[in-house]
Order: structure tokens, then C-alpha cells, then sequence
């Protein structure tokens, strides 16, 4: 499961993020919404977290993947899905959505998260 966390609004849209603006699911109206509820605050760090669990014989394994980053004001760039045009990550000129599939799976999340579970399943063989 995957969800975005911005610690102006208290860790929102977190597990709703699909659903943040309700239903039917509309990405747009998601962004919207939370752009619309950072308009008067300064604070707009976030992360996206992703976790990956494994059943594996009975016995459970959770692997995490984080990538902190902030906010942007306005949608930026046409790639990616979701939340990437206004999600920046630290240390990046870019949103998500402004780089390429490559760039993004070195450092998002997901890319994170499934780097662990194949590390973990390659020690299996």
C-alpha cells in the first residue's frame, strides 16, 4: 500500500490518498483539494510511503520505502501518475513528474520498497 503524508495536515491524506477528494477517484480533484488546503501554510514537507508484505510459509515481512520531499504550489511536469506534479523530493530540481521513469525509481517509494523485498528474496535461493 502506498500513501502521501504531509505533516501540515497531520499526516493527510496518508492511507485516503486515492480517495482524498472522496468518490468516484479523481486524481485531479485529489490535487485540488490538497493544494487548496496548503494555500496559507509554509510548511508543506510530505512523504510518500510505500509498504510491501510478504506471507511467506506463515510468517509475515514488511518492507518499507520512503522518499521525503515537499509539496510544490502548482502541478509541474506531464509523466507519472497521482500526486508526482506536485511532489519534489529532497535533494531534487524536479517533481515527480518531471523525471523519467528511471530517475524516479532510484529514489521513490515503491523503488525503495521493492529494492528490499528483492534483496531480501534473492538471499532465499
Amino acid at each position: 500500500d502506498t500513501g502521501l503524508e504531509v505533516d501540515a495536515l497531520n499526516g493527510n491524506p496518508g492511507v485516503y490518498s486515492a480517495r482524498y477528494a472522496g468518490e468516484p477517484v479523481n486524481i485531479e480533484n485529489n490535487i485540488l483539494k490538497l493544494l487548496n488546503e496548503l494555500k496559507t501554510t509554509d510548511n508543506r514537507k510530505a512523504r510518500f510511503k510505500t509498504s510491501i508484505c510478504l506471507n511467506l510459509n506463515g510468517n509475515q515481512f514488511l518492507f518499507d520505502g520512503i522518499c521525503k520531499g515537499e509539496i510544490l504550489r502548482s502541478k509541474q511536469g506531464e509523466k507519472g501518475f497521482g500526486y508526482d506534479p506536485i511532489f519534489k523530493p529532497e535533494g531534487s530540481k524536479l517533481s515527480f513528474a518531471e523525471m523519467s521513469s528511471e530517475e524516479k525509481k532510484k529514489i521513490s517509494h515503491r523503488g525503495l520498497a521493492i529494492t528490499k523485498l528483492i534483496t531480501f528474496l534473492s538471499k532465499l535461493s
